[in-house]
């Protein structure tokens, strides 16, 4: 049993470095792009490690490369980042953090360590999963940031090179797998709803309000849907099967 555990944590932890260093070139993207809307190195660095957020990042220097106010730059991002409070309770019963481990994972708490720690089939590895891709995609991601914002001018567009869909591959690769097979009926249902909302509602509405929109889908059907019944041990069989 302990030897099928640590298999469980290398793979989580083989699974968040592969996202870490997906989502870290991606970073090259956005340093390039901020500094070409205006920004300076410390502007765009301070984004990068305070506001730690990619999609608010970029929302937040396309509001302003487009001459947008302030005002209006902030108030988008921030409606990008309310995601991410959505992922609290999920990672917080699986991580258990107490103390300043209990900030630093509300910092790290994002996309991809929020769906490879809740992707894991235990504890531990769930544990390892969050924390080795926050800190592996929040290290790297603030390192291609510099390197994106040093050779911005350089690089020229970034996204010729593909560097804009690096993260959302990423992502896909995660989600996925639980998408496949009979019982991810009510999984793709629920995509394919998210899917349908966010297109329909993106020439309407502000950047940032279709995400959330679609996060609303799927809180509905978490409501609405009954959850399995819970198989009933006998004493015959204590995994609840009767023999």
């Amino acid at each position: 049993m302990a030897r099928d555990d640590d298999q469980t944590v290398r793979a989580a932890v083989r699974q968040a470095v592969s996202v870490s260093v997906a989502t870290g070139l991606y970073g090259i993207s956005f340093g390039a792009l901020s500094v070409a809307a205006g920004l300076s190195l410390p502007q765009t660095m301070a984004l990068s490690l305070l506001m730690f957020s990619g999609g608010s990042q970029f929302a937040f220097i396309g509001v302003v490369g487009a001459g947008g106010a302030a005002g209006a730059a902030i108030a988008t991002a921030g409606l990008l980042g309310v995601r991410n409070g959505l992922y609290g309770p999920q990672v917080t019963p699986l991580l258990g953090a107490h103390g300043w481990r209990r900030l630093a994972a509300a910092h790290l708490t994002i996309d991809e360590s929020t769906a490879v720690g809740t992707a894991q089939r235990t504890t531990a590895a769930a544990r390892a999963g969050f924390w080795w891709t926050g800190v592996g995609v929040f290290v790297l991601w603030n390192a291609f940031t510099l390197l994106g914002a040093l050779l911005g001018d350089a690089l020229g567009d970034p996204r010729r090179y593909g560097l804009d869909a690096a993260a959302a591959a990423a992502f896909l690769a995660l989600v996925w797998p639980r998408l496949l097979g009979p019982a991810a009926t009510l999984a793709r249902g629920v995509a394919a709803g998210a899917v349908v909302v966010a297109l329909a509602a993106t020439p309407f509405l502000p950047a940032g309000v279709p995400v959330l929109l679609a996060a609303v889908v799927a809180v509905l059907v978490g409501i609405v849907a009954a959850p399995p019944p819970e198989p009933v041990a006998s004493a015959a069989d204590p995994r609840g099967a009767s023999t």
